[in-house]
Formats: structure tokens, sequence, C-alpha cells
């Protein structure tokens, strides 16, 4: 008998969030102004599961529709995606500095500034997110180890073991 284990996308990510995650996620993606088409669908999504039209949503508070977006287990991967990326831009920045440097890898800011052509050394990826989980607390770390393996598998699948193994320790 053969186990197949989903692919670790932003969607399963954001299923396996705590309701206190995806709150922090879902306020990160509402506040940013860039992420309007996200921000659509999220109410699209809403309306949906509320049985709700979109209108309605949209008359809502954003405290309310930040609510009601964390408390969908099932979002698109763009939604996920978006709200990974604006939530570490915007409140983790200096965990994604301290592991890219850690790494040697040139950054803007903890944005990638280059391209990667090969992926990090699996040691050096254990000792960058030991190092971290130090300095940061642990959910935060495996959070952001694990959508980095999410968005690019072919650079970071190492991560998503790494991540498993910080949190267990």
């Amino acid at each position: 008998m053969t186990t197949e284990v989903a692919p670790l996308g932003p969607a399963r990510l954001w299923r396996d969030l705590t309701i206190d995650q995806r709150l922090a996620l879902s306020a990160a993606l509402w506040a940013d102004q860039e992420s309007v088409p996200q921000q659509v669908e999220a109410v699209q999504l809403i309306a949906r599961q509320l049985r709700f039209r979109p209108q309605s949503v949209l008359a809502q508070p954003v405290e309310k529709r930040i609510r009601q977006l964390a408390n969908l287990h099932t979002v698109s991967e763009g939604v996920a995606n978006r709200a990974l990326v604006v939530y570490h831009l915007s409140s983790q920045r200096p965990m994604l500095e301290a592991f890219l440097s850690r790494l040697g890898i040139s950054h803007e800011h903890g944005m990638i500034a280059d391209t990667l052509v090969t992926a990090p050394d699996p040691a050096a990826l254990r000792d960058a997110a030991q190092a971290l989980a130090v300095e940061f607390p642990a959910d935060s770390v495996r959070l952001y180890l694990r959508t980095l393996a999410g968005q690019d598998p072919e650079t970071w699948s190492a991560l998503a073991g790494i991540a498993t193994e910080i949190l267990a320790s």
C-alpha cells in the first residue's frame, strides 16, 4: 500500500495553518494595496461560502472580512500565495533577511535579488534554519520555510523536512 503525500503548495499550507496564523495572513492581504485581484477573489470565496452577494461582503468592515477569510478552510492557490508573500514581506522581513544572509544569498530587504541557479546545500539550509529558530519564534520560522518549499520546490524542497524538524525540537 502506498500513501500519496499532497504537494506542499500555498493552498495546502493555508489549510495547515492555525486560525491565528490565518488571521495574520488575511490582515496582511487586505492591507496590501497591490493585492486587489486576490482581494476580489477572496470576496467571491467568502460570498460563496456565506451565500451572500459579493457586494454585501464588500460593504462589511475590513475586520469582518479578515475574520471571514481566515475562517475559510480552503482558498485558491493565488489567494494563499499572495497572502503568504505579503504577510512575510510586511511583518517578517527581519527573519527573511537573516535567513538569506546566513546562506550568503544576495537579497534586497529579504527579497532574493537574483534568480538562484542551484539549490543551496541542505546542510547549509539546516544550519541557517536552526539559527533562525533560536532568534525567531519556531512557528514563524516553520511557516517561512514551508512557504519557500511550497513556492519553489526545485530550489527549496529540503526545507519542508527541515521545517518539520524545527517544530519537533
